[in-house]
């Protein structure tokens, strides 16, 4: 009987020793978010359609939607049903930085995945690809980067436009004063208002603002396409375990097709906060991510 008691008080301990061992698994951002009992999403406030301000100022958008389901998935995988979501906005140049000392767990906006950006941080399944153009006037005649020689144009601070700008400006000797507006709506304004003949902004983003704004029949967006930008959600770099969940995620949205619903809503129909059809069919691009998943932020992978 001794023996038994022995045997059924090691087995006891043993037990005790590997709960406490399989809690301890979660590490990086799984951990984090069980301990706090919270996920925290990074958006954008006028990053129209993929996360932005509604009327209501409410935070929407198809980067939102998707980052929700990425939400019901961890809450699945920590068995945490009540988990609590808080909202936390970010701006172009903020994001990286706020995602880096762990103030946000996922951005949820309309960040390009590139090769430099995955030194600092990771990226997950592509959700979306544009390319980076210009928007201006109808009535200033430009047309080409060349008719920009010399003129004062605008990006947004923090965003792969505005080093694409400056480094063309120097290799092409364009002579353009380049101004970082601190969102995309700034920049916009600036146009509008005569303070710069051109905004370089991903042309999905600028075919947003030209449907939202007063008068979009004066408005041009150039025919050039300068860089290709594969969109991703971002989460902290070196997290494997929280990737995996994200990613996987990511798949099941496309694999069960649940991403042509989420998708078509956002461009297929019309958005808040003016109703407006952007009327922007899913591209051949970003239907072969749909097809086959990829987290490339190679732009060679998409072209």
């Amino acid at each position: 009987m001794k023996t038994h008691a022995r045997l059924g008080l090691a087995i006891l301990l043993s037990t005790a020793l590997v709960a406490p061992a399989a809690a301890q698994e979660l590490t990086g951002t799984l951990k984090k978010i069980k301990d706090t009992g919270t996920i925290t999403i990074g958006h954008r406030d006028s990053s129209i359609p993929f996360s932005y301000y509604d009327d209501k100022q409410k935070v929407v958008g198809y980067a939102v939607d998707l980052c929700m389901r990425i939400v019901d998935a961890v809450k699945s995988e920590l068995k945490m049903p009540n988990l609590q979501v808080k909202l936390n906005p970010v701006t172009s140049a903020t994001r990286i930085p706020l995602m880096a000392n762990g103030t946000i767990d996922l951005e949820c906006g309309s960040t390009t995945n590139n090769l430099e950006r995955e030194k600092q941080v990771s990226f997950t399944i592509t959700h979306f690809v544009t390319a980076n153009r210009f928007v201006a006037k109808k009535s200033s005649g430009i047309k080409t980067l060349a008719d920009l020689k010399g003129k004062t144009v605008v990006s947004t601070a923090g965003t792969t436009n505005i080093k694409w700008a400056t480094a063309a400006n120097t290799e092409k000797n364009l002579g353009m004063n380049i101004v970082a507006a601190k969102d995309h709506a700034e920049a916009f304004l600036m146009v509008d208002t005569g303070r710069a003949a051109a905004f370089f902004m991903d042309d999905i983003l600028l075919y947003s603002l030209v449907a939202n704004s007063k008068n979009p029949g004066d408005w041009i967006i150039g025919s050039e396409a300068y860089t290709v930008e594969p969109y991703g959600i971002m989460l902290r770099k070196d997290d494997p375990a929280f990737k995996k969940v994200v990613d996987a995620a990511m798949v099941r949205i496309y694999k069960s097709g649940d991403i042509n619903g989420i998708y078509e809503q956002w461009f297929l129909k019309p958005v808040p906060p003016k109703g407006i059809n952007l009327n922007v069919p899913m591209s051949a691009q970003l239907k072969k991510v749909v097809a086959n998943p990829t987290d490339s932020g190679d732009p060679a992978t998409y072209q």
